[in-house]
């Protein structure tokens, strides 16, 4: 005969193992999911451009962010944090990149954007590089499941400039 203990032990670690491969299932089943999100940003003004008293320029948007991520949720997504960046290249960095922009949305109810706003973050060169500028605006998100590995995915919006004078 068998101890109380040995079969609590078995019951316990056949319990424990059918739940690790469920969450390798449940995993997997993120990495087969094809989302289609529809993502565009629209520079509606610039309200201020110009050099902050450090020296820097420092630039204040208008946007209109309009996205569609409501096929990004699945039944293991927990939240998605989102984030609007703006990236260009200088000649002391490749590759800039600012967080201008972010919102967790927790529900595919509320995955639908459509926000007029300001830079909700400072949008600050360090130094005097934004003059004449071309830039990108890039919506970031990340896929926070209930289980399994966190993703990300982005879309890249080209063909931003901003003006070659301060106002």
């Amino acid at each position: 005969m068998h101890s109380f203990l040995l079969r609590g032990n078995a019951v316990l670690t056949f319990a424990l193992t059918v739940l690790a491969v469920a969450c390798v299932l449940a995993s997997l089943t993120d990495t087969l999911h094809s989302s289609k999100p529809e993502v565009n940003v629209e520079i509606l003004s610039v309200d201020a451009f110009g050099r902050n008293p450090g020296g820097n320029d420092e630039v204040v948007l208008t946007l209109h962010i309009s996205a569609d991520l409501q096929s990004v949720f699945t039944w293991n997504t927990k939240q998605l944090f989102v984030f609007l960046a703006a990236e260009y290249e200088s000649s002391k960095n490749v590759l800039n990149q600012i967080s201008i922009w972010d919102s967790i949305i927790q529900s595919k109810e509320d995955a639908k954007i459509q926000r007029r706003t300001r830079n909700k973050y400072s949008f600050v060169d360090q130094g005097s590089n934004l003059r004449g500028k071309d830039f990108n605006l890039t919506l970031h998100w990340n896929i926070m499941p209930v289980t399994g590995a966190m993703f990300s995915e982005k879309r890249v919006l080209t063909g931003f400039r901003l003006p070659k004078n301060y106002m």
